[in-house]
C-alpha cells in the first residue's frame, strides 16, 4: 500500500474486504505486547550483520508531525520543522543508524510538553495511556537517553551526528564526550569560541572581600570570545575542497575549514573541532566536535556531511512507510507504530544491502552510462520486489459491490449521527 494506510483499509487489503479495521486497531492501541522488544530485535539483526559492526553513525534528529486537535498523547502548540512555524503538532525524537547504502530508524522517544504533566492534565495523560512513571524530559535529555539505551544494547556506532537543537547544548556535548562517544554537533553562527585558551577557572576570594563567594568556573584572563561566522573572514581561515562521496547529482566536495578552538562546555574548558562547511558555495554551516586531535580533515568532512542520511530515514519512514499517516491518540499506539516503522525501514535497509553484496554493480556499465558510481536501489524498487513475491488480493465483482455498499452505509450513518447533534445543539438552544 502506498496511500490510505488506516488502520480499517489495511485491514480490508491484508485481512477481508469486509473486516472494519477493530483488531487491528486493537492490536496498535490496546494490545500490551512491548515496542521496545521489537525495537531492540532490529538492533540485535543490525549488530549481527556483517559489515556493519563498524564505521557506523548514529543520526539524532526530532521530527512533528501536524495535528487536527489536542487529543493525541503528546500533541500541542509547538514547534514544526516541517511547516516552519509553532502549529498544533506531536514531536518525536529520533535515533537513525547509517553506514554505506544502509540508514534505518533505530529508536524514538514522543516528546510530551511540560504541560502535560500538570495536575489538570492527570486524566488526559491516564486517557491516551501515558505510562505513570513517565516524568517531563527535554527533547536533549531524550536523546541522550536513547543513546545510552542503544549503547547499551549493543548496536555498533563510532560517532553521533546531530542538529543545532542538540549541538548548542553544552550539557549534551559534555555527556557523550565523558562517555567516549565522538560527536559531530551543529551549532548556530553565533556560538561563542575562543581562539587561544583561556585562563580558567574558579574567581579567588580575597579575605575580607564582601559578596558571595563565587562557586561557577568562568574565564578569568582577557581573552575575549568570538562568534563562529566570524572566522570565515580571518586570513587564516583556510578552506579547501574534499571529495566526501559520490551522489546521483555528482560529486560532493564542498569547500571545509577547520581548526582546533576552545569552548565552555557545560562549566567547563573544553577543546574541540570547529568545522565550517561552504554548502554548494552559497551557505556556510558549523559544527563543533570532541573528534581526537589527530583526525584526519577528511574524516571531519565526512561526519560533517552525515546528517543528510537522517533526512533520508525520516523520507523513508514518512512519505514511503506511511509513518506521518497514524491516527491513532494514545501512547501506545506511537509506541507500536513506532516498532513497526523501525522494522519496515530496517527490512528496506537490510534488503538494499543483501542486493548490493550479492548484485555487484558493473563498473563497465557505469563507465557506459558516464556516471561515477550505478545507483542503489530505491524504497519505491523493494516495493516493487516485494508486489511481486507478496502481491495484495485483488477484489472480486462480488467482493468489491459489498465494499461499496458496506461504504455508503457507513456514510449514511455518520450523516445520521451529525443530524442527531445538530438537532441536539438547536433544543438546547
Amino acid at each position: 500500500m502506498q496511500t490510505k494506510r488506516n488502520y480499517a483499509n489495511i485491514a480490508r487489503q491484508v485481512i477481508d474486504p469486509k473486516d472494519d479495521g477493530q483488531n487491528v486497531q486493537q492490536f496498535m492501541s490496546d494490545s500490551p505486547w512491548e515496542a521496545q522488544a521489537v525495537i531492540q530485535k532490529v538492533q540485535q539483526e543490525i549488530a549481527g550483520t556483517a559489515g556493519l559492526q563498524q564505521g557506523g553513525v548514529l543520526l539524532l534528529d526530532e521530527s512533528a508531525d501536524e495535528k487536527a486537535g489536542e487529543k493525541s498523547a503528546g500533541a500541542g502548540r509547538q514547534h514544526n520543522g516541517r511547516l516552519g512555524k509553532v502549529e498544533m503538532s506531536q514531536v518525536g525524537v529520533f535515533l537513525a543508524f547509517y553506514k554505506e547504502l544502509v540508514w534505518t530508524w533505530v529508536d524514538g522517544e514522543l516528546f510530551l510538553p511540560e504541560h502535560w504533566f500538570r495536575a489538570e492534565m492527570a486524566s488526559e495523560r491516564k486517557r491516551v495511556g501515558v505510562p505513570e512513571e513517565r516524568k517531563f524530559a527535554t527533547k536533549i535529555e531524550l536523546g541522550w537517553s536513547m543513546i545510552q539505551r542503544v549503547k547499551a544494547h549493543g548496536l555498533p556506532f563510532e560517532a553521533v551526528a546531530c542538529d543545532d537543537l542538540y549541538g548548542r547544548s553544552g550539557w549534551f556535548r559534555h555527556q557523550m564526550d565523558q562517555a567516549d562517544i565522538i560527536y559531530m554537533a551543529e551549532v548556530p553562527e553565533n556560538t561563542q569560541i575562543y581562539l587561544t585558551k583561556p585562563d580558567f577557572g574558579i574567581p579567588p576570594h580575597a579575605r575580607g572581600q564582601a559578596g558571595r563567594i563565587s562557586t561557577r568556573p568562568k574565564v578569568l584572563s582577557e581573552d575575549q570570545p568570538v562568534e563562529v561566522r566570524q572566522l570565515i573572514t580571518y586570513s587564516d581561515t583556510h578552506f579547501q575542497r574534499f571529495p566526501v562521496r559520490n551522489t546521483e547529482r555528482g560529486v560532493l566536495d564542498d569547500r571545509f575549514a577547520m581548526r582546533r578552538i576552545w569552548t565552555i562546555r557545560d562549566d567547563e574548558l573544553a577543546e574541540e573541532w570547529l568545522v565550517i562547511r561552504h554548502e554548494n558555495d552559497e551557505r556556510y554551516t558549523y559544527a563543533l566536535s570532541n573528534a581526537p586531535a589527530a583526525t584526519t580533515l577528511e574524516r571531519l568532512a565526512w561526519l560533517k556531511c552525515v546528517r543528510h542520511f537522517v533526512e533520508c530515514a525520516n523520507q523513508d519512514a514518512k512519505s514511503e512507510i506511511g509513518w506521518d499517516e497514524l491516527q491513532a491518540q494514545k501512547f501506545r499506539a506511537w509506541e507500536h507504530h513506532l516498532a513497526m516503522t523501525i522494522m519496515a525501514t530496517w527490512f528496506i535497509a537490510e534488503t538494499k544491502y543483501d542486493w548490493a553484496n550479492t548484485y555487484a554493480r558493473d563498473p563497465q556499465l557505469a563507465q557506459e552510462l558516464e556516471v561515477k558510481a550505478l545507483p542503489a536501489l530505491s524504497v519505491a524498487n523493494v516495493r516493487t520486489l516485494l508486489q511481486a513475491t507478496m502481491p495484495l488480493p485483488q477484489l472480486s465483482p462480488d467482493q468489491a459491490t459489498q465494499l461499496v455498499v458496506k461504504h455508503l452505509v457507513n456514510r449514511s450513518r455518520s450523516t445520521r449521527s451529525r443530524h442527531k447533534s445538530q438537532s441536539k445543539k438547536r433544543d438546547q438552544t
